[in-house]
């Protein structure tokens, strides 16, 4: 099962009470669609989904207690094990439709400002419209992304309102004739999933996406750490090379002044230390091991130059 699906079928689960029960009932058929039959005798709203069927049944069961309402599975190729699940709704049908804002003909596409006038409705709303249409990354893969896809425009619009009014970066992009709307910040992702009732689902999330934030962190300073050692490495190999290309003219580097000369050998004998450890074991500053190394390098210049000479030592 993939993480979407957990988080709708924990959706699917929740128990809402009568004020938010419509909002969500609302996005469902919005967002699904219905179609109706014999003059708006009869509606039906089709989904592949039986859990989001349910929750349209008991919703409407839930809301409208006196409504007549059943279901039918059909499976949508012969021999296939893909079903398609139609809700079918047999009395109350105009009642209902003009009470929840639904246009069967998909022309009149705004919400009921009642149905919205409250944020838990209008998280009851959102929660309707990601169990239609709504998928969402599993934490585990490299990127983060939320999203919930639309073909109506207007509707498409008031979402973005709405989940911009609980202060979410959410953007609209038109895709194969579809509004989608879509967040890639995990935070606002938890954000949202919290908002929508998916707590569990929420929890996993955040739990993953902390241990893959330190296993990233811990990762990066790790590599911060090996690339500091290699600066170390190389600037130690370049120390000692300069000093190895001022014996070779002198000789021995005890014709150096002694501070110098004790320098070049402590150099010499700790090959892979840092400048700050062979300053420590000669016990003098990292200001002052900086000041030996850089006439060393002077030497070594003018050795490479061809105008050093050894009786101004």
């Amino acid at each position: 099962m993939s993480f979407a699906a957990e988080v709708k079928k924990e959706l699917t689960g929740r128990i809402v009470s009568d004020d938010a029960a419509k909002p969500e009932l609302a996005a469902l058929l919005q967002m699904n669609g219905v179609t109706t039959l014999g003059f708006e005798q009869e509606i039906r709203v089709q989904t592949d989904n039986p859990a989001i069927a349910r929750r349209i049944f008991s919703l409407i069961r839930q809301s409208y207690p006196e409504a007549d309402v059943d279901f039918n599975v059909k499976q949508q190729f012969a021999l296939s094990e893909h079903k398609v699940v139609t809700v079918v709704l047999h009395s109350q049908v105009e009642e209902i439709l003009e009470d929840l804002g639904v246009d069967p003909f998909g022309l009149d596409q705004s919400v009921p400002a009642w149905l919205l006038n409250t944020e838990d409705k209008r998280a009851a709303f959102l929660r309707g419209a990601f169990l239609a249409a709504g998928s969402v990354n599993s934490p585990e893969k490299s990127n983060y992304h939320l999203e919930i896809s639309t073909g109506q425009e207007g509707l498409a619009e008031q979402l973005l309102d709405l989940i911009q009014d609980f202060l979410m970066p959410v953007k609209m992009i038109n895709r194969s004739k579809h509004y989608v709307l879509y967040m890639k910040r995990s935070d606002k992702i938890v954000e949202f999933m919290k908002l929508i009732g998916a707590t569990a689902t929420m929890l996993r999330f955040e739990d993953v996406r902390l241990a893959k934030d330190m296993r990233n962190s811990a990762n990066r300073m790790m590599n911060a750490d090996m690339a500091n050692l290699q600066k170390v490495a190389n600037a130690a190999n370049a120390q000692v090379q300069t000093i190895l290309t001022i014996q070779s003219e002198i000789g021995d580097l005890e014709e150096l002044p002694a501070k110098l000369a004790d320098f070049a050998r402590a150099r010499l004998e700790h090959p892979d230390a840092s400048l700050t450890e062979i300053g420590d074991y000669l016990e003098i500053s990292k200001s002052g091991a900086n000041h030996r190394m850089r006439k060393l390098k002077e030497l070594a210049k003018q050795i490479d130059e061809g105008s050093f000479q050894i009786d101004q030592l």
